[in-house]
């Protein structure tokens, strides 16, 4: 048995509580080493001589690792386990002492792995509304216009002419509300819509006034007429929160400027030295953008000054939650206190970080529900555009992505396959309509929930960032529009069907399952036989074909 493979955490990834007597578990073990794997568990009081056991189902596999899982319900939450492994010539108990041929129950109170209680602030509960949601992604200056009067003086940018990084084409808030019946019928319940905060750029990542939603974009009234036209759909909306930096022409950040150390908002910014200078710089930004000036969220008073933005959104739009811009970059102490308050004021309020690596520390509970996926993006590029996974490959990244994080919060993920900050993915599988058709199957298949970058339904091309940005050409609708209303539209448990490019690659929701087809043909339950390439699937339970 490969000893070196084994492993288990007590309050982790690897138990996790999802309901008040409901705990889930996994054990990893080296690729195709175990036949059978028992979980063995009780009340820690009396598990020297109380136990039960469950068998563990293999349900996931890596390159290198298989993943056991099981659910255990529990009258007495105050859990003791370990584990008995079979790899067909030994048997091994795992504990916190590790793998060994015998396991002493009288002295385990010493050694068993424990979840000592599960309390109810503990359990990990996914947003109920996100689990249905199907997101819309929106670059509001490039969507559209709305019919409401506005200076329009600022406009640089005809119609559907290729943006530079300082063009502005007139898309606004109303713009949205005067289509919501357009993206309700592509199968799109939800809405992430990128920064309305006052702003001199197109882009409104650089903030000058957080209470100011920005007079391009038609003001408070237009935010309230959207908020509310989206809640009478039964839609919901989350806005794009930028707390890790703000504009140049920030109020505090001037005085800052001007004052340097004698300031009364020197701490909310980090300066290196005694007086802020842009040549050369000596205080921190954003990226290397000098007209980004980075926020100290450790300070308390920035703390309390963006938390009140959090919640003043919520109180005064009834917005849904935040999409939260570089998350990583920003104090962990902050989003503890963020989430509280956002929670507070609305339980099922949904945070959504944009990190796009392993955020595992800050997905345990206590920051965020969930991140952006840009892990399920890559893999989508390596294997539908850039041809570096195969299949397998694929299965095993996918089910490498899943445990990286308890189920729970992967049902929170916002899956994507290009945003306002990449390529489009048409681009990248080089014009391919069938190629995004299948990797946008795998979006709705997965867990989490599928977000739709605006213009996809177009089939619309774009480089990187501002190419990406260009408008929505409402000219092409009527030819497109079915793609997203027969992806987003499917059922959220039901058959679909997935087209790859060479071996099919097969998912199942519920307790899902990723399988591979390397045959021509393949049997179905009921015996009939069909072409590899054209598995029809289900979410949950059996594949159907």
């Amino acid at each position: 048995m490969n000893r070196h493979a084994l492993y288990h955490a007590p309050d982790s990834p690897s138990c996790c509580p999802v309901s008040e007597h409901t705990l889930e578990l996994r054990l990893r073990a080296a690729r195709g080493d175990l036949v059978s794997v028992e979980v063995l568990y009780g009340c820690k009081y009396v598990f020297q001589t109380e136990r039960m056991h469950k068998p563990m189902r293999l349900s996931y596999q890596t390159e290198l690792y298989d993943w056991y899982t099981v659910s255990l319900e529990l009258e007495d939450t105050r859990l003791a386990y370990i584990f008995l492994l079979d790899d067909g010539h030994e048997k091994l108990y795992f504990s916190e002492d590790g793998a060994t041929p015998t396991y002493d129950f009288d002295k385990s109170y010493y050694n068993f792995f424990q979840y000592a209680y599960i309390n109810e602030a503990d359990v990990r509960r996914p947003v109920p509304w996100m689990e249905s949601a199907v997101f819309y992604q929106i670059f509001v200056d490039r969507f559209a216009r709305g019919s409401t009067p506005k200076d329009t003086s600022y406009i640089n940018l005809p119609w559907g002419e290729v943006p530079r990084s300082k063009s502005f084409a007139g898309g606004d808030l109303d713009g949205i509300t005067e289509h919501l019946d357009y993206i309700q019928s592509l199968g799109c319940n939800a809405l992430y819509i990128t920064p309305v905060f006052l702003s001199p750029s197109n882009h409104k990542y650089d903030t000058v006034d957080y209470y100011q939603v920005d007079p391009m974009f038609g003001g408070r009234d237009a935010l309230r007429r959207l908020t509310e036209s989206v809640h009478a759909r039964g839609m919901h909306i989350i806005l794009d929160g930028v707390f890790n930096h703000v504009s140049e022409h920030f109020a505090p950040f001037r005085d800052f400027m001007a004052r340097g150390n004698q300031s009364p908002y020197a701490d909310w910014f980090i300066l290196h030295g005694r007086k802020p200078r842009k040549r050369p710089l000596n205080y921190e930004v954003f990226a290397s953008c000098s007209y980004m000036p980075k926020l100290n969220t450790s300070n308390q008073a920035v703390q309390s000054y963006l938390i009140n933005i959090g919640t003043h959104y919520i109180k005064e739009f009834g917005i849904d939650g935040w999409r939260l811009d570089v998350c990583d970059e920003v104090s962990r102490d902050f989003w503890r206190h963020f989430r509280a308050a956002i929670k507070w004021e609305r339980p099922d309020a949904v945070l959504i970080g944009e990190n796009w690596h392993d955020a595992g520390p800050s997905l345990r509970g206590d920051q965020l529900d969930g991140i952006m996926n840009y892990a399920l993006t890559k893999a989508c590029l390596d294997y539908f555009a850039w041809g570096t996974l195969d299949a397998q490959s694929m299965a095993w990244k996918l089910s490498e992505i899943l445990m990286r994080n308890p189920d729970p919060v992967n049902a929170m993920m916002l899956n994507l396959l290009d945003t306002h900050d990449t390529h489009r993915f048409l681009t990248e599988v080089k014009g391919e309509r069938e190629a995004l058709e299948a990797a946008l199957t795998l979006l709705c298949l997965f867990p989490g929930a599928p977000c739709f970058f605006y213009g996809t339904e177009t089939y619309t091309m774009g480089g990187y960032d501002p190419d990406c940005r260009r408008c929505m050409n409402w000219g092409d609708v009527p030819n497109c529009r079915d793609l997203l209303h027969t992806l987003a539209g499917l059922p959220r448990k039901g058959p679909l069907d997935i087209r790859a490019q060479d071996d099919t690659l097969i998912l199942q929701r519920g307790d899902i399952s990723l399988l591979v087809n390397r045959t021509d043909r393949d049997t179905c339950p009921d015996g009939r036989t069909v072409p590899a390439r054209s598995h029809i699937l289900l979410r949950g339970g059996d594949p159907l074909c």
